[in-house]
């Protein structure tokens, strides 16, 4: 049987995609793979029972809300094929090829519900237009649509780095949601049964679901509030807009707007707080000019990518102080402003483009506004560029035509591709320039993805594109680190140290150069530089420790306490009391003192009130409750531990401790005195 032309380019991108990334998947752990599951025992079960596959699902450390649809879909992974990263790999590579076929079908449906946003299409002589011939079209651009998005060289993150499958997870049900809105609405349209109970199903579901992977889900509530107002509600040629359907406004009063209101009563006293941003170099107002600029760059890396844009480290982007500080803010805030002027001007004539940017800003509000997080990554456009090849691709692959009808009149009934050509000439060398960019595109990620095959090549590569990242220079010397095996003899041993004392020096950088020279020398048995601990206290002092501070910690507590390195106690302290000198330190700092105390210092008493005071800054963690009760159990003080057992009880949600509470309640009966060797 002859396949259609658009089965045959969503087939073939589905195919080239898949040999594009293939090599990558061959590459190691990045960044923070480590914390969230090579370091993170909580996704590497023993067995696949209820209790240990529930404490998976609770063990992430990357937010409040555990997202524990993806730290399950990470345990499954363990189970299957333990730490091996291929095998990771490979289960984002095909969530990004089942988003690519939700990608398709979504764009198609989209470009049909325009074609039929205002009255049916007629020709000169009164016929119904050839929807046939529409349905055709329509389908060829959305296959277009789809490769080009599997192809494009910013999501590539989405896909090798294995943790940000929290994003391409949750946009599975994002984009499946968003389907089902779309279905269920042309079905009410049509005065079909179910079509309400489809979209509002669809709607919450989804969400619910996708969340449960990562926050980031919550925005389909308003993509689809996006499609409601550009493709279902277009103003008709009389100049009268359509009523909507009261069901709808309740529907999006319940699952956008009461949210919203409740979710910005919440934030907003916390982001106008100073202290909110104290683990920042930036503040509210400062992050703010500054994402203007990052989320105009974002359109150009989707289009337009280089190798020094799309680098992975962005520490090194320049935050904005002002208008004119540096001068591309300005410009870019205008240029924010004109895509929303263009979303609002051309709702009726141009619907594909007003959507695209509606959907590319949209993804945008939550990450690029008033949240304290990062300023740049480059999967936070995994949506988003789904909305920018909305708008370009049926420009680039629409014929040549007008949207005028027989007397001139414009209307926006005429095809839904058509709609973004204008008339305009050239339509071969549009389609030219579209095959272009899906082939610069596949080439790009082709050789990212060969620099993703090894942790070598990656760092390599990745330090390159980024010459001014510390955190680019730093993996760099780590992975040579890693490779040298800690031989003296290994040449790249003596590698590692020009990239690290380069990050170093950085004033922005943390601790994690410091910690790997120091780290390093300790296992050589080389002298340690005055250097390395001086620079490393100033910046514990200078500033509130990052999650980067606290790893570096804790990484050298181990190497001490396991025999490994030998560091002089009196500056492991120093840098432990500036890096809890500021205010409110963290549950995970307090606990890793506690443990360099008990351990390494044999301060016990001091070990115990680092521990409780985890305890108390993070009362829900049960990690600081279990370590509580083995230390006052070998510190003799059963009654105290019998009490913190309770309190860990209460915290045993669907047998997820089950096991860890047995293994405590055997302590009691063998109380032991505290010693070096017990591990809180």
């Amino acid at each position: 049987m002859r396949l259609s032309l658009h089965k045959l380019i969503l087939l073939a991108g589905l195919a080239i995609t898949a040999i594009v990334y293939w090599p990558g998947l061959y590459g190691g752990w990045l960044f923070d793979d480590y914390p969230n599951i090579v370091d993170n025992q909580g996704v590497q079960p023993h067995d696949a029972s209820i209790p240990s596959l529930v404490s998976a699902a609770l063990s992430s450390p990357s937010s409040e809300f555990k997202r524990p649809l993806a730290s399950l879909s990470f345990a499954v992974n363990y189970l299957a094929g333990g730490l091996n990263p291929f095998g990771w790999k490979l289960t984002n590579l095909v969530i990004h090829l089942l988003n690519g076929a939700l990608v398709f079908l979504l764009a198609r449906m989209l470009l049909a519900a325009a074609r039929k946003g205002g009255p049916p299409s007629v020709t000169t002589n009164g016929k119904l237009a050839d929807d046939a011939a529409e349905a055709r079209r329509a389908g060829t651009v959305a296959a277009l649509i789809a490769a080009g998005w599997m192809l494009l060289p910013i999501n590539l993150t989405g896909v090798l780095y294995v943790v940000q499958r929290m994003e391409s997870l949750a946009n599975l049900f994002v984009l499946a949601g968003l389907l089902g809105y779309v279905c269920g609405r042309q079905r009410m349209l049509r005065h079909a049964s179910g079509g309400f109970v489809l979209a509002t199903a669809s709607l919450v579901v989804a969400t619910g679901v996708g969340v449960l992977a990562k926050e980031t889900a919550v925005m389909l509530p308003l993509y689809a509030a996006a499609v409601e107002w550009v493709i279902f509600r277009p103003r008709r040629t009389d100049g009268d807009a359509p009523r909507t359907d009261k069901r709808i406004l309740g529907l999006f009063a319940i699952t956008l707007v009461i949210p919203m209101v409740a979710g910005l009563a919440w934030l907003l006293p916390q982001v106008l707080s100073p202290g909110y941003w104290a683990t920042r170099d930036f503040t509210l107002g400062t992050r703010l000019l500054t994402e203007a600029r990052i989320v105009t760059d974002y359109i150009v890396w989707t289009l337009l990518p280089t190798a020094h844009a799309l680098s992975f480290y962005h520490d090194d982007v320049r935050t904005s102080t002002g208008l004119f500080h540096p001068w591309t803010t300005l410009p870019s805030i205008v240029a924010i402003i004109a895509l929303i002027f263009c979303m609002f001007r051309f709702r009726r004539r141009l619907p594909l483009l007003s959507l695209g940017i509606a959907l590319y800003l949209g993804c945008h509000l939550l990450t690029g506004t008033i949240l304290p997080l990062e300023l740049v990554y480059e999967h936070r456009n995994y949506f988003a560029s789904f909305g920018v090849l909305l708008a370009v691709v049926p420009f680039l692959a629409a014929p040549r035509g007008s949207l005028a009808t027989s007397d001139g009149a414009s209307t926006p009934s005429a095809s839904a591709v058509n709609q973004l050509d204008m008339g305009l000439p050239l339509p071969r060398l549009r389609r030219a320039v579209l095959a272009g960019l899906i082939a610069f595109w596949a080439i790009m990620t082709a050789i990212t993805a060969l620099a993703w095959s090894s942790p070598l090549t990656l760092a390599q590569a990745l330090a390159a594109r980024a010459p001014l990242s510390p955190r680019a220079q730093y993996e760099l010397g780590r992975t040579y680190i890693i490779y040298s095996h800690y031989d003296p003899a290994s040449p790249f041993t003596q590698m590692a140290y020009a990239p690290l004392e380069r990050a170093m020096r950085f004033p922005e950088s943390s601790i994690l150069p410091q910690q790997a020279l120091i780290f390093l020398n300790a296992r050589l048995h080389r002298p340690l530089k005055a250097e390395w601990w001086d620079t490393m206290i100033a910046k514990l002092k200078l500033r509130p420790p990052g999650v980067q501070d606290g790893s570096s910690l804790a990484a050298l507590t181990q190497c001490q306490r396991d025999g490994e390195c030998e560091l002089p106690k009196d500056r492991m302290v120093q840098a432990f009391l500036a890096a809890l000198s500021h205010p409110h330190p963290s549950a995970r700092l307090l606990a890793m003192y506690g443990d360099y105390a008990w351990n390494v210092l044999q301060d016990y008493p001091l070990g115990l009130r680092m521990a409780e005071a985890a305890v108390a800054a993070s009362p829900n963690e049960p990690a600081y409750h279990i370590t509580v009760i083995r230390m006052l159990v070998a510190a003799g003080k059963t009654a105290e531990a019998q009490a913190e057992y309770r309190q860990l009880q209460r915290l045993n949600i669907g047998g997820s401790l089950d096991s860890t509470l047995e293994n405590l309640q055997n302590l009691f009966s063998t109380p032991s005195q505290p010693s070096p060797k017990t591990n809180p």
